[in-house]
């Protein structure tokens, strides 16, 4: 039988710090209802000062090994957007704190749809034979590229960290990971964007004047493409998987928004109520979105075992994807 990459365990984590929205209305021009009224979202985790996105990879990364009983992996992944350096990648790091020896490891960026890209990189290292196991990670500080002043970027990102550990298995198991729909579209790489920082706007110090080190996005134009592009990739690989829609016990979708992720369950004509939704909570987390979402859905008794259920994700680049499998028994960690 097809050797097939299977989730093994799962495991997240959050900052303790909770910022409500009341507090962000104290330094900022916006209302608990503006926020609620426009995202779903009415408080989010951030990291403390001197907290980096390592330490919340670490966590995470933890939590996902225990739940697998895993005392070790031969990859660790982790997809980010504000690594703890530019360089070199956070991935190593956690391998070291995780106590993992001399796994390979390294960094995707792929921005919200970091966690997805990442799922379909370790999956075929387990398939071609390359690994036996790898651990992916989602983590994200978004709270450290932020304006300040900025209360469309404040209000929803949250920073958070949530992964899974694969290990080789077989097609037919629960858990088992083979259908992925994974594209781009560069044309729309100013949508969402940090401008300075990068080979094409370094940051010096005698050219830091006109320098944005920050997060911006273009709200209007990332809903469309958001709602367009996860709706037709999700009913891709449900397609794929031989499902119809109605068969679909859960969608996870990126946690961008609740507007966005109520547009794309319309949009596939699935009842809202199907939608896996933590946003509220936990605000867009980036990478880390889709596995916290699903440890949240199995502590709420929302997601059970043998379940079938579509991963599907949009992010900067512009990049998105999906996945379709059955959930397997599994404790997080």
């Amino acid at each position: 039988m097809n050797r097939a990459a299977v989730i093994r365990g799962i495991g997240a984590w959050v900052p303790p710090r909770i910022v409500t929205n009341d507090e962000l209305a104290e330094e900022l021009d916006t209302s608990d209802e503006w926020i609620r009224s426009r995202t779903g979202i009415s408080r989010r985790h951030i990291a403390d000062p001197g907290m980096a996105t390592s330490d919340l990879a670490v966590e995470a990364g933890g939590r996902a090994l225990k739940s697998a009983s895993a005392a070790s992996v031969d990859c660790v992944i982790v997809a980010t957007t504000t690594p703890d350096r530019p360089c070199p990648a956070t991935a190593p790091l956690v391998v070291s704190r995780l106590g993992l020896g001399t796994a390979a490891a390294f960094d995707v960026g792929a921005v919200c749809t970091g966690f997805l890209y990442s799922l379909a990189v370790g999956a075929g290292l387990i398939t071609a034979g390359t690994a036996e196991s790898v651990l992916v990670l989602g983590a994200d500080t978004f709270s450290s590229i932020l304006d300040p002043q900025d209360r469309s970027t404040r209000a929803v990102f949250g920073d958070g960290a949530g992964g899974v550990v694969l290990a080789a298995g077989t097609p037919d198991e629960p858990g088992a990971l083979g259908h992925f729909d994974l594209a781009s579209d560069g044309t729309g790489s100013n949508l969402i964007t940090v401008p300075s920082g990068g080979s094409r706007d370094p940051i010096r110090a005698d050219s830091a004047v006109g320098a944005d080190p920050y997060f911006r996005m273009q709200g209007k134009a990332v809903f469309r493409n958001a709602v367009e592009r996860m709706a037709a990739s999700a009913l891709r690989v449900a397609e794929a998987r031989g499902w119809s829609v109605r068969t679909v016990d859960l969608l996870v979708a990126h946690q961008a928004n609740l507007r966005i992720m109520h547009a794309v369950a319309d949009r596939m004509r699935l009842p809202r109520d199907r939608c896996a939704v933590n946003v509220d909570h936990v605000g867009n987390t980036a990478a880390a979105s889709i596995p916290l979402a699903l440890v949240d859905a199995m502590d709420d008794g929302t997601l059970h075992p043998d379940h079938r259920v579509v991963l599907t994700a949009f992010g900067g680049g512009l990049t998105w994807g999906s996945c379709a499998l059955r959930w397997p028994d599994l404790v997080p960690g």
